[in-house]
C-alpha cells in the first residue's frame, strides 16, 4: 500500500514540473506583452526594448524558465503586468470566490446525483427512469451559457426574484451553482445507472439474492459499494475543472473567481496572472487526481492487493 501511494505522489510531482515547462512555453507564444503596456506614442523599437528589459523578457529563454521555477517553488508568480500587485495576491483573492462557488454546485450535484442514479437503476424502465434519464441527456446537452441566460431572463428579468449577477449573499449563489451542478449532476446520473446496473446484473448479487439476504442490504452493501468507483474518478475531475474555475460560468455571472482571472490574463497578454491560474489549475487536478487513486486502493482491495 505505501509503496502504491509513494509511485502515485512520484508521478504526480513529475506532472507538476511538466506542467511548468508547458505553461511557460505556451504562455510565451501568446504574444509580446510589451507591445500592450507602451503608449502608442512611444512605441518604437528602443521603447519597446525598455519595456522588455524591465519584465526580464530580453534573457534567454532557458535563463527565464530557470527564474520562474525557482520563484514558482517559493510561491512567487510574479507581479501583474497591468497593475503591479502580486500574481500570489491576485490569486488569492480570488480564490475564495471559485471554492465557494464548486463547494455549492458539487453539493448539488452530488446530493441529488447519486440517489437519483442508483434508483433510477434500481426502478429500471419505470416512469422515473424515464423522466431522469430525459432530465440526465437534456442537462448534458444543454449549453451552460444557454442555461445561464435562460435562467437569468425567468429569475432575474421576468420574476425578479433571484440577483442576475455578482457575489453578493446567498441568493446569489443559487443561479451560478445550479447552472454548474446541472451539467455535472446529469453525468453522475447516467454513470451511476449504468454502473449500478452492470452490479445488479453480476453473478455474486444474484447469489447473496439466492442466499436470502434482504433486497436493502444487498443494495446498499454490496451494490452501491462497488459502484462507486466510476462515480469517484468523475466526481473528482468535476470537483478539480470547477475548483478551476467554470469560465463560461463565471463570465455570464460575472463572478469574481479563478475563471474570469484567467480570461482577463490572456486578453491582456498578462504572463505572471496567467502562469499563477494554470498552475493552481494543474496542482488541483493533480491532488484530487492523488486522493482519488488512494481512495481506489480502500474501495477495491483489487488494486490494493495488485500493488
Amino acid at each position: 500500500m505505501q509503496k502504491y501511494i509513494l509511485a502515485r505522489i512520484g508521478q504526480g510531482i513529475f506532472t507538476l514540473w511538466a506542467l511548468t515547462v508547458i505553461v511557460f512555453l505556451s504562455v510565451h507564444l501568446t504574444g509580446d506583452p510589451a507591445i500592450h503596456l507602451v503608449p502608442i506614442e512611444f512605441a518604437t523599437p528602443e521603447g519597446l526594448e525598455i519595456q522588455r528589459k524591465k519584465l526580464g523578457l530580453d534573457k534567454p529563454l532557458i535563463e527565464q524558465y530557470g527564474i520562474f521555477l525557482k520563484n514558482v517553488l517559493q510561491g512567487d508568480f510574479g507581479e501583474s503586468i497591468t497593475d503591479g500587485r502580486p500574481a500570489r495576491d491576485i490569486l488569492a483573492s480570488r480564490l475564495p470566490a471559485t471554492l465557494q462557488l464548486a463547494a455549492a454546485g458539487m453539493g448539488l450535484a452530488i446530493l441529488f446525483g447519486v440517489p437519483l442514479g442508483i434508483l433510477s437503476a434500481v426502478k429500471r424502465d419505470s416512469i422515473f427512469d424515464r423522466f431522469a434519464k430525459i432530465f440526465a441527456v437534456f442537462g448534458m446537452a444543454a449549453p451552460q451559457f444557454w442555461v445561464a441566460i435562460i435562467l437569468i431572463l425567468l429569475f432575474s428579468a421576468v420574476w425578479k426574484v433571484l440577483p442576475a449577477f455578482g457575489r453578493g449573499g446567498p441568493d446569489s449563489f443559487i443561479l451560478p451553482s445550479f447552472v454548474l451542478a446541472w451539467s455535472i449532476m446529469a453525468g453522475i446520473m447516467r454513470l451511476g445507472r449504468s454502473s449500478m446496473l452492470e452490479i445488479l446484473d453480476s453473478e455474486y448479487i444474484k447469489f447473496a439474492r439466492v442466499k436470502g439476504l434482504k433486497e436493502q442490504f444487498v443494495l446498499w452493501k454490496h451494490a452501491l459499494r462497488n459502484s462507486l468507483i466510476p462515480l469517484l474518478t468523475f466526481s473528482g475531475i468535476s470537483l478539480a475543472s470547477v475548483l478551476n474555475g467554470a469560465i463560461v460560468v463565471e463570465v455570464v455571472f460575472a463572478w469574481p473567481g479563478i475563471g474570469r482571472m484567467l480570461l482577463d490574463g490572456v486578453q491582456q497578454r498578462n504572463f505572471p496572472v496567467v502562469q499563477a491560474a494554470v498552475l493552481a489549475s494543474g496542482f488541483f487536478y493533480v491532488s484530487i487526481s492523488l486522493v482519488i487513486d488512494i481512495l481506489y486502493a480502500y474501495i477495491d482491495p483489487r488494486i490494493r492487493f495488485n500493488q
